[in-house]
């Protein structure tokens, strides 16, 4: 855990958001109430599949160009975790209400959220910098975002439906239980930094 670094000279916010991974970024993030909208109003699993598909793409994308182009910016660090955070709230509130999954599913998962939130506000007040990324932490919401879609898949009687649902429990099994792993381990990083005071 490391404390809030000097600020740098970079970019303003308004020419960080205008580079190619960040824009991506704002894409997926504006993608979320057109999603929400597409399970909830006209239930048009379809276009909301795809726009999960297509989410899932920019997230491994915007990534990877911000390596490739050099383009990593403090901006992007905020805005990636946001619209992975923003998308799987919004997908769990979204299938808890259409009855695709129960509720002792989505709550340890909510709840993961909240503490974390309450996690970074804790350590800004102490100085230091959000808790790191870890590889279990981008595992669980890689494996989350693959779940989603087979589960939107399993809706009906038909074949596709009887071959993706075994799957898409499998990938929400092992998704949520490495989501709530990994938040545990956030609280640690923060317990540690705190005492480290």
């Amino acid at each position: 855990m490391t404390t809030v670094p000097e600020p740098k000279t970079e970019p303003s916010l308004l020419r960080q958001a205008f580079n190619v991974p960040n824009l991506l970024s704002l894409l997926r993030l504006a993608g979320v109430p057109v999603f929400l909208w597409l399970l909830l109003g006209p239930k048009e699993d379809g276009w909301a599949l795809a726009l999960l598909v297509f989410s899932a793409l920019t997230d491994w994308l915007d990534g990877k160009l911000a390596r490739w182009l050099d383009q990593m910016s403090r901006l992007g660090q905020l805005l990636d975790p946001a619209a992975d955070r923003l998308y799987i709230l919004a997908t769990l509130v979204a299938f808890l209400i259409r009855d695709i999954i129960p509720w002792w599913v989505v709550v340890p998962l909510v709840l993961r959220e909240a503490v974390l939130a309450v996690c970074v506000l804790v350590l800004r007040r102490g100085g230091f910098a959000p808790p790191e990324v870890t590889y279990i932490g981008k595992g669980a919401t890689f494996v989350l975002m693959y779940a989603f879609p087979f589960l939107l898949l399993t809706q009906g009687s038909s074949t596709v439906a009887v071959v993706a649902r075994p799957i898409a429990y499998a990938f929400m099994v092992w998704g949520g239980v490495l989501y709530v792993w990994s938040g545990a381990l956030y609280v640690v990083q923060a317990v540690r930094a705190l005492r480290s005071r």
